[in-house]
């Protein structure tokens, strides 16, 4: 016997548009195929013309959260607002009154999900946020109900479109950031404030969420280093070309006896690597486990439709199955207190510097990294062309080192009147 479920969209812009077209056109399909008939009762959003030109019907569209979640008609509600302010607010209402929520807020889940799962346990409701992290990719189900039976070790992706656009513009066209940035912009991937997406805030939230998830401890947003792509340049990623290396804001989750290391930041990888083909809007996730070794899901990281089709499958999840599942781990404010995070990561590193034209400078400088127990692979000079000091360029690659030693080599090169670190990127296998 088919079942019926009622649902209600809160906010229909790009995701909940999307969301709002899958659902109407798809309704048939998912009676065929699922057994479920999912109707859309209810929307809320304050610009009529939007609904309008959705095609809602008026006696769907609702004046307020209380109308929503007091609907009996009403099982399961879907939020794309965005943002922590309104958007939870909305959310506690509904889990409140034993509705069920799916949303891809990736930073409310990242920030709120203890309230919010606390509040959903307590009315016997679920939870559901596949569409918060990369897309339409199901990398949360992956996670749930695909490589359970594995100690997740690491974790890297591409989890931002924006930001791995204008790497791949810069990369292939040659490019400066300003200038693929607006074009980002001009084509929709980018906010006209960027901040969010360039200086990983966004790549911050959904790692918090996906490490959280992959080690079964709470890894809060607050433990994740990160440093945004603003400051890189054509140059150096035509450097990191020219030695085998391609460019990516990577977020990066290991996790060993040693503790959880969690960071977001410009990365040089292996053009050979499986995430070095992933471009344009693209995103990837890179899993590595104890018994599945490595597995990779790949598509599109953004978008109405994308991110749609994670909505909708939560829909259906959350519709199809009785027993509701919450976090594997304790999810509280805070991590666990006998959970180590360790911020003096290791990694190679590439670094660009300009240094004195003089005997001896480079045997100081090496004399330095030595000092700071800094290995170097490589040290070369890139071009003729001197700064406006008269310096000359120069490369380096180390073996792995510790992020500490870096940045005192780094303070040491720059106050010692040698040379200026210009650029420092890590450089991950």
């Amino acid at each position: 016997m088919k079942k019926r479920v009622g649902v209600a969209i809160l906010g229909l812009g790009v995701v909940g548009g999307g969301t709002y077209k899958t659902l109407v056109s798809h309704r048939d399909f998912y009676l065929k195929t699922q057994n479920v008939d999912i109707v859309v009762e209810s929307v809320l959003d304050k610009n009529r013309e939007r609904l309008q030109e959705l095609g809602v019907p008026e006696e769907c569209i609702a004046n307020s959260i209380a109308e929503v979640v007091t609907n009996p008609a009403i099982d399961i509600v879907i939020e794309t607002i965005g943002g922590v302010g309104i958007a939870k607010e909305f959310v506690m209402a509904a889990l409140k009154e034993g509705k069920s929520v799916v949303t891809a807020n990736k930073e409310m889940i990242s920030k709120c999900s203890h309230e919010l799962e606390r509040i959903a346990k307590r009315n016997c409701c679920g939870l559901y946020y596949e569409a918060s992290c990369v897309g339409g990719v199901p990398i949360i189900r992956t996670l749930l109900d695909g490589v359970q039976a594995n100690h997740i070790t690491e974790m890297m992706g591409i989890v931002n479109g924006t930001t791995n656009y204008i790497l791949t513009k810069m990369a292939q066209e040659g490019k400066d950031y300003a200038e693929a940035l607006k074009e980002a912009q001009s084509l929709g991937y980018a906010e006209f404030d960027p901040t969010n997406d360039v200086e990983g805030f966004d790549s911050t939230y959904k790692l918090s969420i996906l490490s959280s998830m992959a080690f079964h401890t709470k890894v809060p947003y607050t433990k994740v280093s990160r440093e945004g792509i603003s400051t890189i340049s054509a140059q150096d990623i035509a450097n990191g070309q020219d030695l085998g290396y391609t460019m990516k804001l990577l977020a990066i989750a290991k996790n060993s006896e040693a503790g959880v290391e969690v960071r977001v930041h410009p990365t040089f990888i292996p053009s050979e690597h499986p995430l070095a083909g992933v471009n344009d809007a693209y995103n990837a996730v890179y899993l590595r486990g104890d018994a599945l070794d490595d597995i990779m899901l790949y598509g599109k990281g953004a978008g109405a439709f994308p991110t749609a089709s994670a909505v909708v499958s939560d829909v259906i999840y959350a519709a199809t199955h009785s027993e509701i599942k919450y976090s594997t781990y304790k999810n509280t404010a805070a991590a666990e207190g006998d959970v180590k995070f360790i911020s003096n990561f290791s990694s190679a590193y590439y670094m660009r510097l300009f240094v004195e034209d003089k005997t001896g400078v480079l045997a100081k400088i090496c004399g330095i990294f030595s000092k700071f127990g800094i290995s170097i692979v490589k040290i070369m000079q890139k071009g003729n062309t001197r700064n406006e000091n008269g310096r000359l360029p120069v490369i380096i690659i180390t073996h792995k080192t510790n992020e500490n030693s870096v940045k005192n080599a780094t303070a040491k090169i720059n106050a010692s009147g040698l040379g200026t670190v210009e650029a420092v990127i890590r450089v991950e296998a």
